[in-house]
């Protein structure tokens, strides 16, 4: 079961907010749920409420499919942070000049995603290489590196006197 939630035009920028986000990446919904409530960071608040929002999308989903749902038991397993529109002002300066000013937002996105078991192939299962050799195929041949041509040594010359 995955889930998504994207919140656009946040109104920080992307670097600010990636600092606080690469702190949940990969993390148990628990885990990123307290790491984002006691985080001192501004961002940490709007990341919170999107990590908040993919849960509750995660359970919903799980509702409509009629499935067994545990919010603890999700991760987080995409969480990123891009650009978004930069707002241009500008602001007095000196001698009657004008002086930009960037006003950065950014885009939110994370999914969550139930923990699953990797699927094991069973041991009566070969592997592929051995599957082709049984139907009497080649094994696909390493590629053979290309080598860089020999540098030439430089010869010195002795000065006769």
């Amino acid at each position: 079961m995955e889930a998504r939630a994207i919140q656009r035009g946040v109104r920080q920028s992307a670097r600010k907010m990636r600092l606080v986000i690469d702190l949940i990446r990969g993390q148990a919904v628990p885990e990123a749920d307290a790491i984002l409530r006691f985080s001192k960071k501004r961002a940490a608040r709007q990341i919170h409420k999107v990590l908040k929002s993919a849960v509750a999308n995660a359970q919903q989903a799980a509702q409509r499919e009629n499935a067994a749902f545990d919010a603890d038991s999700l991760r987080v397993t995409y969480a990123v942070v891009n650009e978004g529109q930069t707002l241009k002002r500008f602001t007095a300066a000196a001698m009657g000049r004008g002086t930009p000013i960037l006003k950065r937002t950014s885009h939110v996105e994370i999914r969550v995603a139930g923990a699953e078991a990797p699927v094991k192939p069973s041991p009566t299962e070969k592997p592929a290489a051995a599957k082709a050799e049984a139907k009497g195929e080649k094994k696909p041949r390493a590629k053979a590196k290309k080598r860089a041509p020999a540098k030439k040594k430089k010869t010195t010359k002795k000065a006769s006197k």
